[in-house]
């Protein structure tokens, strides 16, 4: 399997496939780069290089204990785009995701990056406190840390039947495949790993990360998502962003890029050849 090794030893499984104008995408919490399949194989048919990576302690990559945080995060991205030497990049982030290439662009500078890219993503703070009353209180993701470490089998086969794809909503066709394979993708990581990450996606400001990006970033996000509530994220970070659009989807859940696929990549495809 094709891994890159960190400076501080970890080993990064990433995918690469194609050629052509690189798209680099970086999947939600606790999943891994499996996530982007449908948005993979839509680009690399219609002559893009894709390359996706799983983050540290997710799935193929090194189960480490410690690094969990944005700033890792970040830094993995960069050095994954350095080894392969990535030029007029595209970024795109969902969930997590999302606040890992916005906090990795701002990090790590543009010289790279032609555009981005951020859906139903954790920007720019989804914790309550004075300065974003409208965030979700501490003590949810308390909660979630608490549901992970009894026993995240049960708690991951409930996100992924449930909020994460909507399929608690009157009239939802759940489909099972598509919970296992989540649930799959989750159990690939490491306990460890997806217990700090809580922390990481609900408690990290990207307020002055998004003032600073500069390239064309559009910003995707449904109002049904029970998981980053619309309001607190896609239209303040859209507004933040020196070259931000948003593009609102009603009904979508947090996992329109597997349940809406066919939508959600006309759009990315029509931005990508803006």
């Amino acid at each position: 399997m094709p891994t890159i090794t960190t400076k501080d030893g970890v080993e990064i499984f990433y995918k690469d496939w194609g050629s052509g104008q690189p798209i680099v995408f970086s999947h939600g919490w606790p999943l891994s780069a499996d996530d982007w399949d449908a948005q993979m194989m839509f680009f690399v048919t219609r002559g893009y290089r894709v390359i996706a990576h799983d983050r540290r302690g997710h799935g193929r990559s090194s189960q480490v204990a410690d690094g969990h945080d944005m700033d890792h995060y970040a830094d993995d991205l960069a050095a994954v785009t350095a080894h392969l030497d990535l030029k007029n990049a595209i970024h795109v982030g969902h969930s997590t995701g999302g606040g890992e290439v916005v906090h990795y662009i701002a990090r790590h500078g543009e010289s790279r990056v032609a555009k981005a890219a951020i859906l139903s993503a954790v920007p720019p703070l989804m914790v309550k406190t004075e300065a974003n009353p409208g965030g979700l209180p501490k003590s949810v993701f308390d909660a979630f840390q608490v549901q992970l470490a009894a026993g995240r089998a049960s708690f991951y086969r409930d996100i992924a039947a449930g909020p994460f794809y909507g399929y608690n909503r009157p009239g939802a066709k759940p489909s099972e495949a598509v919970i296992q394979n989540w649930w799959r993708q989750g159990m690939m990581g490491g306990a460890k790993a997806h217990y700090d990450g809580i922390v990481a996606f609900s408690q990290t400001d990207f307020t002055e990360d998004l003032k600073k990006i500069n390239v064309p970033v559009l910003v995707m996000h449904g109002d049904d998502d029970q998981i980053v509530p619309y309001a607190d994220s896609a239209p303040l970070s859209a507004k933040l962003l020196k070259n931000g659009t948003l593009k609102t989807y009603k009904g979508f859940p947090h996992g329109m890029p597997t349940t809406h696929a066919e939508t959600i990549n006309a759009d990315l495809l029509a931005f990508f050849k803006e």
